[in-house]
């Protein structure tokens, strides 16, 4: 009888230490990631907008963490490769995707993708908001102002050029709704993302373009392009001076450019919350605020399914741009 006593109690013993175990298992994933560095593909080169969000986000998580967020710079067909690359990736809370406004217009633009934003990834947050900005070249345009930049291009109609990111991204849709609005013509020159673009024009091979403010924000404080417009009703963050769309006479000319974190459909929940829980204080930080200020942007706060809606709802708005605007891929 003791002997049987025993047993059962030793049963209820093991069978109560179960029941904490799977209790606990799921705080207990949720603590243990990352055990390992965590790789965020960026599917553009070094130095445009999405790089330069991602590069002092990607510092702060490492501290937070205590693991090396890694960058991966993966640049070509207007941000289209990188996002397949990412959408192909082992789901195993290892591999982020950082993309941008450009993956809600690309399926308006690339008939063929090898992903869906949509279907092969989980939303995980918006990361920052700028507005496009309208920055030329000084030594090549002689405009000071919107208005001024407007009648010099209605005088030499197809003679200026602008640079992009690549087809079917934002900077390009900017310049044809631009183009469109003010019943104006340049040439589109597209490149293999913003930083590439970006060097050209201020070495004076483009004139203008229609860029994200993050990545030309610091060219614009240094004096090596001059901001005409922000595309926007209101000055952006860290950037007073810089006159509106409105101030400007085209009023309509609205455009931002915003960046979000996905992550590989079939990545572990508990990675998930995680690092959504981790964004929000990096975010938050004055480290990332200060620099969010100082690139045009404001901090955001869209998370999970809120972000997956916001997507859907731009990838809506730019196929109706895309229509209107006319735009083909050169």
């Amino acid at each position: 009888m003791h002997t049987f006593l025993s047993s059962r109690r030793r049963l209820a013993f093991k069978l109560a230490l179960a029941a904490a175990a799977a209790a606990v298992a799921p705080w207990a994933a949720a603590q243990a990631w990352p055990t390992k560095p965590v790789v965020i593909v960026v599917p553009f080169p070094a130095g445009g907008g999405t790089d330069a969000f991602a590069r002092p986000l990607s510092a702060v998580l490492t501290k937070q963490l205590g693991k090396q967020i890694l960058i991966d710079n993966k640049g070509g067909a207007g941000g289209t490769l990188g996002a397949g690359v990412a959408s192909r990736a082992t789901p195993d809370g290892y591999t982020f995707f950082m993309g941008a406004v450009h993956h809600a217009i690309a399926p308006s633009m690339y008939p063929k993708l090898d992903y869906n934003l949509q279907t092969d990834f989980i939303p995980v947050a918006l990361i920052s908001s700028v507005p496009q900005v309208i920055v030329v070249n000084p030594t090549r345009v002689a405009a000071n102002t919107l208005p001024e930049l407007v009648a010099h291009l209605k005088a030499n109609p197809g003679k200026l050029n602008y640079g992009s990111a690549g087809n079917g991204t934002s900077h390009h849709l900017a310049g044809e709704l631009f183009k469109l609005q003010t019943k104006t013509f340049i040439t589109h020159i597209p490149y293999r993302g913003a930083g590439p673009a970006l060097q050209d024009l201020i070495a004076g091979q483009v004139d203008l373009m229609f860029d994200g403010l993050g990545s030309s924000a610091n060219h614009i404080k240094g004096g090596r392009i001059k901001a005409l417009a922000v595309a926007a009703p209101k000055p952006a963050p860290g950037f007073p001076n810089v006159p509106t769309s409105v101030d400007g006479g085209v009023p309509t000319y609205q455009v931002s450019t915003w960046y979000g974190l996905w992550a590989p459909k079939g990545t572990p929940k508990e990675a998930i919350d995680r690092m959504t829980a981790e964004l929000g204080k990096a975010l938050n930080s004055p480290e990332l605020k200060e620099a969010w200020t100082n690139l045009g942007s404001e901090t955001p706060t869209l998370t999970g399914a809120a972000f997956g809606g916001f997507v859907d709802a731009e990838i809506k708005r730019w196929a109706e741009v895309a229509k209107a605007s006319g735009a083909k891929l050169d």
